[in-house]
């Protein structure tokens, strides 16, 4: 018997995080190694595992390093030594700025990706430390940078936390190549390229181009198609130049068939390629399909990861999201375009989940970027390859998409008749707006009815989560959102079928306060709508500009990309708080605030709308 099959096969089942670990496994080297801002929980849902696995699938040897200390003598950057290959650096799930800081730039109180959730585990903008030390200890190993907050600063960015304009996050981070977007594919044709070369993996990078990718170059060959963006110190000396880049960019990023986009800065290049073709079913299967152990690395036990609490017995159907909402990132990273997995792989997941020592019967989660987009698509693609609009269903729905809702009932369904399943819940946001439009297709107009009827009847664990965002109606065609009519509908709906069903469930709408558009006045007509509709708002939140949105070009430059005309935008502290206090109208802490705020707004009909029983102007 080899040593090999002598070792425990439970030590073996996760990615190794050690030196000890990489030994356990009999491996002289490692021939890629990833470093992540996250703590590694080898699960589909978590970026760096992905990656991880996907790469282990192609026969390579990937060790992870999650949250290495950046601050003694780096010897979690030193304990694996030099990859075969290449470094790959991600900062984790979700752009480390939002993470660690509130909107009013305060430090949050967890990190939701870091056990116990402690919030000291990772640097501002790890990608930038963490590969500035890599290239300091090991010059000639290639250092790839990807996940959202290297895909979100691919070009020149406003950062709402430095409070100014940054070019792209290659330069500061010193790395080789940067891969935006989901890194599966791109990543594979890098590593098969690195394989059949004989030269050096730095040569690789460097005399090649890869779809999706960005990369330095001190001069390129201009080919048909290409867009040249505003040089980035132009647009340091003019917002209207960073405002006139943008629009290229978002509809470049949404294009099914996109462009390259070149922009100078300094003395180089930045190149970036244009993005792969949507994943197909087969694609997104494969990489979902990957033996995940599902479960937090076992250094972490007794320890408790709040991200992973959320999804543990959750399931992710698609990616993707054709909703074009201005101050969301997924399209930015993920693209408009709907990848649906099989209805058999998300079987075979929900059946995996049954079998976890810790599962009660009940899924938490049957969604995606957002719910019910599973399936959706163009029904004539040669249509989508030549659209670049951002949203398909902004301001009205396209006339090409199919939003047959009829495979997500089914799945629903399916899942529901998986033994040891009591209940399958919708924790996704849902898009109620492709539930209460009229349709050309009456088909699709009965499916949206049933789905409806079936969501609230049987999938809500107690609250539906819908994001309305606002009751303005100019807010909302700047957020790219429907008049706030739909959601109205959608509510008789929901107290219609809960009513005739005898459930007591709550609709829990989102809002958002000081969104570029938004005014002082447009928050005090939401909260007199929320007082006429009786909620007590609970989920809520202040703009926090990230990069590569509408919102934050507007927000930075105060015009709109696609206008080039000027857009009123809260920014100080002070008119910032002034708007968020509406949402609290209900709160007699806020009482006296926002009285004074209206009355030197001149405006006492509406406190007399608040506050009409102790009506008091002073």
């Amino acid at each position: 018997m080899t040593s090999q099959a002598k070792r425990n096969p439970i030590e073996l089942a996760w990615l190794p995080t050690t030196r000890k670990e990489v030994e356990m496994r009999g491996w002289e080297y490692v021939d890629v190694i990833l470093f992540s801002g996250d703590a590694y929980v080898d699960h589909p849902a978590f970026g760096a595992a992905v990656i991880g696995r996907t790469m282990e699938a192609m026969g390579l040897r990937v060790a992870i390093v999650p949250q290495p200390n950046w601050r003694d003598d780096l010897r979690d950057f030193k304990k694996l030594g030099k990859p075969r290959l290449f470094f790959a650096v991600s900062a984790g799930a979700m752009d480390s700025m939002v993470n660690k800081y509130t909107a009013n730039l305060r430090l949050r109180s967890e990190d939701a990706y870091t056990p116990d959730a402690r919030v000291d585990m990772r640097p501002d903008y790890p990608t930038v430390v963490y590969s500035q030390i890599l290239k300091k200890l090991f010059p000639d190993v290639p250092v790839i940078i990807g996940g959202i907050e290297a895909s979100l600063r691919r070009l020149s960015h406003y950062d709402y936390w430095q409070d100014k304009l940054l070019p792209c996050i290659l330069i500061p981070s010193e790395a080789d190549l940067l891969v935006y977007g989901q890194g599966e594919k791109p990543l594979s044709a890098i590593v098969s390229a690195m394989r059949d070369e004989t030269c050096s993996p730095l040569s690789v990078l460097r005399s090649m181009d890869f779809p999706q990718t960005v990369s330095l170059k001190k001069e390129y060959g201009k080919e048909s198609g290409d867009i040249v963006l505003n040089d980035y110190e132009s647009c340091l000396k003019d917002k209207r130049k960073q405002a006139e880049n943008f629009r290229h960019i978002e509809e470049e990023s949404n294009k099914m068939k996109a462009n390259r986009l070149i922009q100078k800065t300094d003395s180089l290049y930045v190149v970036v390629n244009p993005a792969y073709p949507p994943m197909t079913t087969e694609e997104i299967d494969a990489f979902c399909d990957l033996p995940y152990t599902r479960t937090p690395h076992p250094k972490y036990r007794d320890k408790r990861i709040p991200a992973y609490e959320m999804i543990r017995h959750s399931v992710n159907i698609h990616r993707g999201c054709f909703g074009g909402c201005a101050f969301c990132t997924i399209s930015a990273h993920q693209g408009k375009f709907i990848a649906s997995r099989s209805k058999e792989s998300i079987l075979k997941e929900v059946k995996a989940i049954t079998k976890m020592p810790d599962f009660k019967g009940y899924i938490s989660d049957l969604g995606g970027p957002s719910a019910n987009m599973y399936g959706m698509a163009g029904k004539n693609r040669s249509i989508c390859e030549k659209c670049k609009t951002p949203s398909c269903i902004f301001p009205v729905i396209c006339k090409n998409l199919n939003v047959d809702h009829r495979p997500l009932l089914e799945l629903y369904r399916e899942v529901d008749r998986i033994p040891g399943i009591k209940k399958s819940f919708i924790g996704s946001g849902v898009r109620y707006d492709l539930l209460v439009s009229s349709f050309e297709n009456e088909e699709y107009s009965k499916a949206a009815r049933d789905y409806t009827q079936e969501l609230i009847r049987n999938h809500v664990s107690g609250r539906l989560k819908v994001a309305p965002e606002h009751v303005s109606r100019q807010t909302l065609d700047c957020i790219r959102k429907p008049d706030f009519s739909a959601f109205y509908h959608f509510k008789k709906i929901f107290d219609k079928i809960n009513r005739k069903e005898n459930l007591k469930q709550q609709l829990i709408p989102y809002f958002i306060s000081s969104h570029p558009a938004c005014t002082e006045l447009d928050m005090a007509e939401l909260a007199i709508v929320s007082k006429e509709l009786d909620f007590h708002l609970e989920q809520i939140q202040d703009f926090t500009p990230t990069p590569m949105t509408l919102s934050t070009e507007i927000y930075y430059s105060g015009i709109h990309p696609y206008t080039l005309k000027p857009v009123f935008t809260a920014k100080n502290r002070q008119e910032k708080l002034r708007q968020r206090q509406y949402f609290f109208w209900y709160d007699k802490n806020y009482k006296q605030g926002i009285i004074s705020s209206l009355n030197r707004l001149n405006r006492q009909d509406l406190i007399r709308k608040l506050y009409p029983n102790n009506y008091k102007t002073k």
